[in-house]
């Protein structure tokens, strides 16, 4: 089984799309040991204890500095053993010391066809000006300077000649993000990935 730790800061939407795919066996292999949190106010802390998951914060708050309070990070996920980190709308940005730990082991994905659209942008209202007709999600592992490392899955989203970027954004989530994590996280602690010349395999 994979430890697993599921970071949040929010109200947690993906976190749930990963404990619904985990309850119906759609990822197998995967002890989501834990949930932690940068915010005490965090929704995605309800969500966690209605699905019986240890949660942890680590309130940025509560550090005099980003330094101190990445360290804090980095050693609540080594004290508890994890093997996989996923960032569910994780806000902070993780230390380069544990991006580094973790290489090829920290998964995010991001609301867009990267490298279109990257942060800090708004990549739905930067989608709706560029006049794209397709955008959609990326799952990724990050790289350094939590960069797009390298890209797992990918799915595309129709963008309509009337959206607003509230109506995109939910639109990627229900129709891509929500399915692409659980399946990325999936591929992982199933031993379907591996990692060559920054390009990452999918075995069968």
């Amino acid at each position: 089984m994979v430890r697993t730790a599921v970071l949040v800061s929010g109200g947690g939407r993906n976190l749930q799309a990963i404990i619904d795919s985990r309850l119906f066996g759609e990822i197998p292999n995967c002890d989501l040991c834990a949930v932690i949190s940068s915010s005490p106010e965090a929704y995605a802390l309800t969500r966690a204890a209605a699905a019986n998951i240890d949660s942890y914060v680590v309130d940025r708050e509560m550090f005099p500095n980003d330094h101190s309070w990445g360290d804090a990070i980095f050693h609540k996920l080594k004290d508890l053993d994890i093997e996989l980190v996923v960032l569910a709308g994780f806000a902070p940005k993780l230390p380069e010391s544990a991006i580094k730990y973790y290489k090829n082991r920290i998964i995010n994905v991001w609301p867009s066809l990267l490298p279109a659209f990257p942060g800090p942008m708004d990549p739905h209202a930067a989608a709706i000006e560029a006049g794209v007709k397709l955008s959609g999600a990326t799952a990724y592992f990050v790289g350094e300077g939590h960069s797009c490392g390298s890209i797992i899955l990918q799915q595309a989203v129709e963008v309509l000649q009337e959206d607003t970027p509230m109506e995109l954004q939910l639109r990627i989530m229900e129709q891509a993000e929500w399915s692409i994590l659980p399946h990325a996280v999936a591929l992982y602690c199933t031993g379907a990935l591996t990692v060559e010349n920054g390009r990452v395999k999918i075995s069968d």
